[in-house]
């Protein structure tokens, strides 16, 4: 059966070789600065569950010191020039975004046929069948553009060495809604929403449920971090035992009233920090400003939908 290991020994395959090519790559002044931060997310990946919680701590302790001390810089990693990508763009046009559309489609796909096929973890099949649709689409790519054989992964620690520690943010902040779920955040926010709900009101715990998402994500930066906390305050006890709400969908568009929050905080480095900074923005929240005016009607119409599929 295919499991999540399997998914991980693929990751863990990938940043190995960010790492190698890292430490290979002299026109990078820290290259094994790089090396060293990429080998260690891939152990992460490889045996984070051998290594322990101590293990794992000390592992992401480093991982902070090498870029809190400024150990991670960028190389010239070879790439095609401006002048080669337009042509590519001109020449297939509309088609390029087509690889693409291969991963949420095998996602799909793979989710509804696969579930009780036995082949593959059920609980895990939608996260499975994702990696799946990835390396589709990678062999679609080299089939139909027959790049250099190394190109993705080139490509690939590009786009990390531009990235930096802030690529693996959001692994860190799911991790802190852990804890925060652990350190009982949840039953205190329930304590307090218990006390201001009106008694007896559908919307106005759907209100605090949503809202309360996107606003603990402001706050952490991740949506998978105010999860777990807002569940096991209204989610969980109020909207789905004492309601009677369908879990699924409370679960689900909770989660993406969350990722209306991600839209509108700096904490969320990588998606609104990072691209300013590859896109040389004057303003470090350009692209949080550009999102709140989608972000706010987007984060309405979820509180519709929970109301109207949940119950």
């Amino acid at each position: 059966m295919i499991t999540l290991q399997h998914l991980y020994i693929l990751t863990g395959l990938i940043f190995a070789a960010f790492a190698i090519l890292s430490a290979r790559d002299r026109t990078n002044g820290k290259r094994f600065g790089n090396a060293a931060f990429w080998a260690l997310v891939a152990t992460s990946f490889f045996v984070g569950d051998l290594l322990g919680d101590l293990g794992n701590g000390v592992l992401v302790l480093i991982l902070v010191a090498l870029a809190g001390f400024g150990a991670l810089g960028r190389g010239n990693t070879p790439t095609t020039s401006v002048e080669e990508r337009a042509a590519s763009s001109a020449r297939r046009g509309n088609k390029l975004f087509l690889p693409a559309l291969i991963i949420p489609l095998t996602a799909l796909v793979g989710t509804l046929v696969f579930k009780d096929s036995g082949w593959i973890d059920p609980k895990q099949v939608t996260v499975i069948s994702l990696g799946a649709g990835v390396l589709l689409a990678l062999a679609a790519c080299y089939a139909w553009l027959r790049p250099p054989v190394l190109a993705p992964l080139d490509e690939g620690r590009r786009l990390m060495d531009q990235v930096g520690w802030a690529a693996i943010l959001p692994q860190m902040l799911a991790a802190l809604g852990a804890v925060f779920a652990l350190a009982g955040v949840g039953q205190v926010v329930g304590g307090i929403a218990g006390r201001v709900l009106p008694e007896g009101s559908l919307i106005a715990a759907i209100l605090v449920y949503a809202i309360g998402m996107a606003a603990f994500t402001l706050i952490m930066g991740n949506a998978f971090a105010a999860f777990p906390v807002m569940m096991a305050a209204v989610g969980l006890p109020i909207l789905i035992h004492h309601f009677h709400g369908d879990p699924a969908a409370v679960a689900a568009i909770g989660m993406l009233a969350g990722f209306c929050g991600t839209l509108m905080t700096p904490m969320a480095a990588n998606f609104n920090i990072v691209p300013a900074a590859l896109l040389d923005l004057k303003d470090r929240n350009a692209v949080v400003k550009a999102q709140v005016g989608t972000a706010l009607p987007l984060l309405a119409c979820n509180i519709a939908l929970i109301y109207f599929l949940a119950f």
